[in-house]
């Protein structure tokens, strides 16, 4: 028994794996407390947590609708503003960047300032989807998690595909989206070393989250068929399209940022300006990107 225990103190890759159990059970809980924060703060602004959201702001006075999601988008300034050192959003970008830069360490407290920002805005009304919040708020924490134990890069990197893999597991229960995402974009290869931990994170976010929500697809897509063969050339050209729009959509994004000055507005006045603006164009059809298993 002593030689055992001694080969399995001495077997990285176990110890990994066993790591990764752990990762996945805290991320896939972390994404399951970022919904629950969603919804209390709807339920805070709208009086329903009710995945309806159009359904029950057309039944509030039009001042409501204009008012709240002016009033989230300053509270999201606030929050930025004020707590995150650099005065910005975070998503899956900055985790790509801390994994090729920065040996996949981040900063639990900017995870955890990035997620209620993030859950504010979501839950005051925001037209976004909580994929990126959930990727960044997992990689924090198995991060954080690594960083405690005292990990090397590799196995750090390896740490943080785990967390993320169980938080878009347990999001939108899907495993092997979560392993692939998490090999593909955040990871950057699929070596055995690292696809073994990932997938067995994966697993545990999903077994966690169907465990408190039960087993249901996060989306659901109506059944299509192909009537004729001459439909593919109009899916080539759409494909086409989207691309050159996401292409333009990413360049415009570049040049707005080199672009800008720094310190011309505060993101206390540009989200509070954009939300009412939007509340305003918008005030029949409120909007909240997210599904629920």
């Amino acid at each position: 028994m002593q030689i055992l225990g001694e080969r399995l103190r001495h077997n990285p890759h176990l110890i990994l794996s066993v790591l990764a159990c752990v990762a996945g059970a805290v991320a896939a809980y972390g994404a399951i407390a970022f919904r629950h924060a969603i919804d209390a703060i709807q339920f805070l602004f709208y009086g329903s947590d009710s995945e309806q959201v159009l359904s029950i702001a057309m039944h509030l006075e039009w001042w409501h609708r204009l008012l709240v999601p002016a009033l989230g988008g300053l509270a999201v300034g606030i929050i930025i503003y004020a707590l995150l050192p650099d005065r910005r959003a975070h998503g899956v970008a900055d985790v790509m960047e801390a994994c090729a830069a920065r040996g996949a360490r981040m900063r639990l407290r900017d995870g955890l300032v990035a997620a209620a920002a993030s859950a504010t805005s979501i839950g005051a009304g925001a037209s976004v989807g909580r994929e990126g919040p959930v990727v960044h708020l997992a990689a924090t924490i198995a991060s954080w998690l690594g960083q405690r134990l005292g990990l090397d890069r590799p196995q750090l990197i390896t740490l943080l595909g785990c967390g993320v893999a169980s938080g878009v597991a347990a999001s939108f229960n899907a495993p092997i989206a979560g392993v692939f995402f998490a090999l593909e974009v955040v990871v950057g290869h699929y070596g055995l070393g690292t696809f073994t931990p990932v997938v067995i994170s994966s697993v545990i976010g999903t077994i966690i989250t169907r465990a408190h929500f039960g087993d249901f697809p996060a989306f659901v897509v109506p059944g299509l068929e192909i009537s004729t063969y001459y439909e593919l050339p109009a899916f080539f050209l759409l494909g086409l399209i989207c691309a050159g729009v996401a292409i333009l959509f990413v360049y415009g994004t570049l040049v707005d940022r080199a672009h800008r000055r720094p310190g011309a507005h505060s993101p206390l006045g540009a989200t509070c300006l954009r939300r009412l603006s939007g509340g305003y164009h918008c005030r029949g059809l409120p909007r909240g990107h997210r599904g629920r298993l």
